[in-house]
């Protein structure tokens, strides 16, 4: 299937609704970098609810770890400055979806190294979405192709 990978996540009940999709669409999640919280933080858990044994969770220290570990994989970045749209990709199985850190994105350099693709905002007065709300509207494109639903 998908996995999704988070870039320095900040934000416990982002990672931990994002962990609850994980569980539902049988995506695995790779925390990548220094993350803004404690992987045992509460706010982390209750957003998660009862589904963190549903989670498959790895965790890397850097982008080099990332690659490594996925290295038959695509990564595929998820950038509100991309000018490529997320429903212009062919979905794959196994591709990975990365995402920013909830206040800064992803790094230059790391945009560099992969493709990326935007969720088009057009109404113009938000620089971003949530985090949570980004990671399901293109994980569910990508099971939708590769589904064919």
């Amino acid at each position: 299937m998908l996995q999704i990978a988070l870039w320095e996540p900040e934000i416990p009940p982002n990672t931990g609704n994002i962990a609850r999709l994980c569980a539902a669409t049988g995506c695995s999640l790779h925390l990548v970098g220094r993350l803004g919280f404690r992987i045992d933080d509460r706010s982390l858990r209750r957003a998660g609810l009862d589904y963190w044994h549903a989670v498959e969770i790895h965790q890397h220290d850097d982008l080099a770890q990332l690659e490594a570990a996925l290295a038959s994989a695509r990564i595929i970045c998820l950038s509100a400055h991309a000018d490529s749209r997320y429903t212009r990709l062919d979905y794959r199985p196994g591709d990975c979806l990365l995402f920013g850190a909830e206040t800064r994105g992803l790094p230059p350099e790391v945009l560099e190294r992969h493709p990326s693709f935007a969720i088009p905002m057009p109404g113009g007065k938000v620089r971003s979405l949530n985090l949570a709300t980004s990671v399901g509207i293109v994980v569910y494109e990508g099971l939708r192709q590769l589904h064919g639903w």
